[in-house]
């Protein structure tokens, strides 16, 4: 344990270093994205990313090609990164600017995703070829919160509304959250109809949301999860707007491996692992209770239904990552 804390001192007792320990410990970030924050050559940053890797302060996951970097999970290289973040100034010049640019970066992300999703929006249908059928997929969301009353319903990442059109029956009330004002306002035509009046939409971030913790009996989170660069973050907001018993529902994507979902869809995500998403689930005092798998021509698309543990005790800490 002494070499470990040793090796892990060494390899962060440098400037460059120490400030992408404090950058991925922000947020998952990939070498390109490290590389413009900071200002220098790809080379260098990678050369200092695998130190910091190699003594286990910092992770590496490879997804298709590219390879995203974050502050390791859990263990003692958790807490010795932690703790020496602890020791960072706050008004420190350079880590001020590092903050400024990831900001930036991550603003950019959002404009980028945006942009895409309004653009791609004709090709929706070609997109779906890759997978089952939209109306398998909904038969199977509206099953999971069939044998439950649902009061208040949850729809994060709204887009056209949906899901809500199509849970509005089966809910006293629902809301529907978007960062985006354009799907904001289709989705505000697409509730119009009489039976969708229970139902309405607020501009909000996923990360963040506008709502008093165990405020929503029923969550759904419906084909966004991939757009996101901090999957686990998503789930924890969820579930703490979800109240001790009440249900959630994730659809997504199986892993996968078509890259052309990111560069010509704004996928974030090649999919998920049923390992990361009932490991996200646990973090966020959930609990898996189903895993759905609807294989397509190309993609297979997983419903997870989780259940807001009651008995605090269950509670399994915070998020793996």
């Amino acid at each position: 344990m002494l070499n470990f804390v040793l090796q892990g001192l060494r390899a962060a007792a440098e400037p460059t270093r120490l400030r992408l320990l404090a950058l991925c410990a922000d947020s998952e970030l990939t070498v390109t994205e490290l590389t413009e924050i900071l200002g220098q050559s790809q080379p260098r940053v990678s050369q200092h990313l695998r130190q910091l890797c190699d003594t286990g302060l910092l992770e590496r996951r490879q997804e298709g090609t590219w390879a995203f970097y974050r502050m390791i999970s859990d263990g003692a290289g958790r807490e010795l990164a932690q703790t020496l973040l602890t020791l960072l100034p706050e008004k420190d010049e350079a880590l001020t600017l590092d903050r400024e640019r990831l900001s930036k970066v991550k603003r950019a992300r959002a404009v980028e995703a945006q942009r895409l999703f309004a653009e791609n929006a004709p090709c929706w249908d070609e997109l779906r070829k890759l997978y089952v059928s939209e109306r398998e997929v909904e038969s199977a969301l509206k099953g999971v919160f069939s044998n439950m009353q649902v009061g208040d319903f949850l729809d994060i990442g709204t887009g056209t509304g949906r899901i809500l059109d199509l849970m509005a029956d089966q809910i006293d009330r629902g809301i529907g959250i978007d960062l985006s004002r354009a799907m904001l306002a289709v989705a505000r035509v697409n509730l119009q109809r009489p039976g969708a009046s229970n139902c309405q939409v607020r501009h909000g971030d996923m990360y963040k949301m506008p709502f008093a913790t165990e405020s929503f009996d029923a969550v759904s989170i419906h084909m966004v999860l991939h757009y996101s660069d901090d999957p686990s973050s998503v789930l924890v907001e969820a579930g703490r707007v979800l109240r001790p018993g009440g249900r959630m529902a994730v659809v997504d994507f199986d892993r996968h491996d078509l890259e052309f979902l990111r560069t010509e869809h704004a996928h974030r995500r090649l999919g998920f692992t049923d390992t990361e998403i009932r490991d996200w689930f646990r973090g966020a005092g959930l609990e898996c209770e189903t895993a759905l798998r609807l294989e397509g021509e190309e993609l297979t698309v997983v419903l997870w239904g989780a259940r807001r543990l009651i008995d605090a005790m269950d509670y399994a800490g915070p998020p793996l990552s």
